[in-house]
């Protein structure tokens, strides 16, 4: 099951998404790739590991003055048919 969770301040958003195994892995990474490679505006990410089988794929923007992230981290959720963000 992937899982969503949103951080904001100001001119700083993250969106962090933990999935479960190399399937849900490849679905992950490859939607965001493709979803982030439209914008102009590039984020920093990272993966981090936080159980054996569970890993989370962090987005994060900085200096994000516009809100630019928004849209792009809703078509993220979207595409990935994740109903929930916490």
């Amino acid at each position: 099951m992937i899982d969503a969770q949103f951080r904001s301040e100001e001119r700083y958003s993250k969106l962090s998404i933990a999935y479960e195994g190399k399937q849900e892995g490849e679905l992950v990474c490859s939607t965001i790739e493709n979803i982030i490679s439209k914008y102009q505006i590039q984020p920093e990410t990272y993966t981090c590991n936080i159980s054996d089988s569970k890993d989370v794929l962090v987005i994060e923007y900085h200096d994000d003055i516009s809100r630019e992230a928004g849209p792009i981290f809703e078509e993220i959720l979207k595409k990935l048919d994740i109903k929930q963000c916490d």
